[in-house]
């Protein structure tokens, strides 16, 4: 990373702690200036305050988002755009899995939750903001899971079978989709736009990795915490991410299997290299945005 962000305004979403946080104070020592959107306001301000203690002179904004609900989306978006400052970086990190939660959580906007968290919100945030993201020539910064290659497409919406970690699977897949489709539209329709993906490998510290242990055999739990990166190293391929001139790579921890180690460029999953796909999958959540209901 360099110091081509001084002064520029960057976007990260899920940085109240974990990944998020770390890949937010790296940018905040290199000079960008931060607005972070949160849920949890508590916790947003436990985050710049924790940015602020390494970096003293941090320019950090904590903004009310929650991606649960497509309102407080538009809404932020239009703020932003009233505001009018151009947006030089943007990491879509938030996440969420419901594991130990059998029941199937629908948000206020119909769709179901991991779905709409994880995927479909950050879509509609990206397309809100893409005059500001065209206008400060951004770098963006897609943040992925393992479970991403193995995610299904055929009930995104989970409404024939529910488990937690499958609608994160498939939220994740969609996502990575929608970064293949994005990178390509932005490079096609000479927008000067950058959009890479990444994914953080395996990171005991962060809490889907704890709630993992919890309901994954005693066996997997003890591999899942013996291995894998530090919430700082799994910041880096996101960071690499956005330091590239380029678009359409994917950066992901290089040890064995993408679990740890610092970043490299990796091949995409081939549950997100179909073009085709992406695009039909982008299509798909317009149609549903459009609607404002969920499109079966």
């Amino acid at each position: 990373m360099a110091v081509m962000w001084t002064d520029r305004c960057a976007l990260v979403t899920g940085a109240s702690s974990g990944i998020g946080l770390e890949i937010a104070r790296v940018l905040a020592g290199e000079g960008a200036n931060l607005i972070l959107p949160v849920r949890d306001r508590r916790r947003g301000k436990a985050a710049r305050d924790s940015i602020r203690r390494s970096h003293s002179a941090a320019q950090v904004e904590i903004a009310d988002v929650d991606l649960a609900r497509l309102s407080s989306v538009s809404a932020f978006a239009e703020r932003m755009l009233e505001r009018g400052e151009p947006i030089g970086l943007l990491v879509l990190n938030a996440g969420v899995v419901m594991l130990g939660d059998t029941e199937r959580h629908v948000t206020e906007d119909g769709f179901e939750l991991h779905f709409q968290t994880n995927f479909l919100a950050h879509v509609a945030l990206t397309a809100a903001l893409l005059p500001l993201l065209c206008a400060g020539r951004a770098h963006i910064a897609i943040q992925l899971s393992l479970a991403a290659a193995r995610g299904r497409l055929d009930d995104l919406q989970s409404e024939r079978r529910y488990r937690p970690l499958r609608a994160y699977a498939a939220s994740k897949r969609a996502l990575g989709l929608y970064g293949v489709a994005l990178a390509r539209r932005c490079d096609e329709e000479g927008l000067g736009v950058r959009v890479n993906l990444c994914h953080p490998g395996v990171v005991p510290a962060t809490g889907i990795a704890a709630d993992m242990r919890t309901g994954a055999p005693s066996s997997v739990a003890r591999i899942v915490g013996a291995v894998g990166n530090s919430p700082a190293r799994a910041a880096e391929p996101a960071l690499a991410a956005l330091a590239s001139d380029d678009s359409g790579h994917f950066f992901a921890p290089r040890g064995p299997l993408g679990l740890s180690g610092a970043p490299r460029e990796r091949r995409l999953y081939a549950a997100i290299a179909d073009p085709g796909e992406a695009e039909r999958i982008c299509e798909q959540a317009d149609r549903m945005l459009a609607a404002g209901r969920p499109r079966r």
